[in-house]
């Protein structure tokens, strides 16, 4: 019996912000985007465990690039706040959901500084949430899963996550947690009462 729905974060409850951000980004220092994407993919990772502080990112960065650093406390921060753009329906679900009884999870790879912005947000509905930059691992590592269901206490096959990309999905269900590829809102309410969820 389905009792936690875990999300995750950009592309499913908000758009997509990686390459707005690099795309802003890459405007601030007055480079290309292609450029600008290819020097911090190279940190991203590392970015995204916690285990590259930003301001070690820009150094980096900066230095491949023969940049100045910022000039601003946090260009991360900025940049995300500035794409930051949720989508509303997918709002108005999870709480429908926490309503009706659900536990409601969060599971993102994300950098410390959207972390801290997410945090301000103050979103009541979500009960737990696993962001990557506070555990040292990324998805798919299993090893993050297993944090999320010690975290939400239930189940694996009383588990729903739900994630934009195949390769988290598939790792979910080696555990045994019931993955939905998100695609939109309508497939994924059409998902969701496959597995009897009222919403």
């Amino acid at each position: 019996m389905i009792d936690t729905i875990v999300f995750d974060w950009g592309g499913v409850l908000i758009e997509q912000p990686t390459v707005k951000v690099i795309d802003y980004c890459a405007k601030y220092f007055n480079i290309k985007t292609k450029d600008f994407s290819e020097a911090i993919n190279i940190y991203k990772n590392d970015f995204q465990k916690g285990i590259l502080s930003e301001s070690n990112l820009w150094k980096k960065v900066c230095t491949s690039l023969n940049l100045s650093l910022p000039k601003v406390n946090s260009l991360w921060r900025i940049a995300f706040k500035e794409v930051y753009q949720e989508k509303k329906e997918m709002f108005t679900l999870v709480s429908s959901l926490k309503k009706r009884g659900y536990k409601i999870g969060f599971l993102s790879n994300t950098e410390l500084p959207a972390m801290n912005f997410f945090i301000e947000q103050n979103y009541d509905m979500i009960d737990t949430c696993v962001f990557s930059c506070k555990e040292g691992l990324i998805k798919p590592d299993i090893k993050i899963y297993k944090i999320l269901l010690n975290r939400i206490n239930s189940d694996p096959k009383d588990v729903i996550f739900i994630d934009d990309r195949q390769e988290n999905i598939d790792a979910a269900n080696k555990l045994g947690i019931n993955g939905i590829l998100f695609i939109d809102e309508h497939n994924l309410k059409a998902d969701l009462s496959f597995y009897k969820i009222k919403f």
